[in-house]
């Protein structure tokens, strides 16, 4: 259920912390503080209100904040040991679709962190793609205490900032989602390309990509939605795939067979979830060329 910020600010406290109480895993006490400093102009305020109790809290409850997170693994999400919410976190970065040998190691992982810091590890799943994720738990595992702990810290609020945004309609919206998008021009005919089918897919590893979307572009040359959009866009590495050969084709013309261009492959970085990549193909049946767009 979506909560309109003026419906916030009338609310008893008691609905206040019902609504809110699980932006920040486990810990309805950080929405009763920010109860008592209604009413709020701006959800950005609301979260400022959040954070700022989650600051001044004593050590002892911040420590159980960072505790009471799940762990980073597939099979535990399966075997029902995390709440709905995170399961829902995790499926989305795909570690639900972990094979054994990953599992395996996100949980040798799991238990070097835990024993080298004494909580667990904790990242904004849905700002990242599954081989970032594994990248950044490697980095992180070689990390100071004190890095840590503000690493750690800092992922809490990524995590409760995207679903107080999803939570939450009001002026000063939380900037949380990013998003991509393409655009296809045809230069040989001098128009945007109609028709042409295309798919995203996320790199996972030099054997394995994963299908993000597929789409079909409009008179304009664009799809109808962004490819991603509405969320953060996970630092992976992509392909978008093109299907130019079919298009000439469809649009009768005259291609030697094989085509010289079939299929266009654009493979590219996302650094920045909260970022908008704009990649768009302009080709012919003979070159074609992108650029990061805005």
């Amino acid at each position: 259920m979506g909560w309109d910020l003026g419906t916030l600010n009338a609310a008893s406290r008691a609905a206040f912390v019902s609504a809110l109480g699980a932006v920040f895993e486990h810990a309805p006490w950080v929405a009763e503080e920010a109860a008592g400093r209604r009413p709020f102009g701006r959800v950005e305020e609301l979260f400022a209100a959040m954070r700022e109790a989650v600051a001044a809290a004593p050590e002892e409850r911040r420590l159980a904040l960072l505790s009471g997170h799940p762990e980073l693994a597939g099979r535990a999400a399966r075997a029902g040991r995390i709440a709905p919410d995170s399961i829902a976190e995790q499926a989305a970065a795909g570690l639900d679709r972990l094979s054994e040998a990953e599992d395996a190691r996100f949980a040798e992982l799991n238990a070097a962190y835990r024993a080298r810091f004494g909580f667990p590890f904790i990242v904004c799943v849905k700002r990242h793609g599954r081989a970032s994720l594994l990248r950044s738990f490697e980095a992180r595992l070689a990390g100071t205490p004190e890095a840590e702990r503000r690493n750690a810290e800092a992922e809490v609020l990524r995590i409760a900032a995207i679903r107080l945004g999803a939570l939450v309609s009001g002026e000063g919206a939380l900037r949380t989602a990013g998003r991509l998008s393409t655009h296809v021009l045809d230069t040989a005919n001098g128009r945007p390309a109609a028709g042409v089918f295309l798919e995203l897919a996320e790199i996972v590893s030099a054997t394995e990509s994963v299908v993000v979307a597929r789409a079909r572009t409009n008179a304009d040359g664009r799809t109808e939605a962004p490819l991603i959009g509405g969320r953060p866009v996970p630092i992976a590495t992509y392909e978008l795939r093109f299907g130019l050969g079919d298009y000439h084709r469809a649009a009768g013309h005259a291609l030697p067979e094989p085509p010289f261009l079939d299929v266009v492959t654009l493979r590219f970085g996302v650094a920045d979830p909260e970022g908008h990549y704009h990649v768009p193909l302009v080709a012919s049946p003979w070159s074609y060329q992108t650029y990061r767009g805005s």
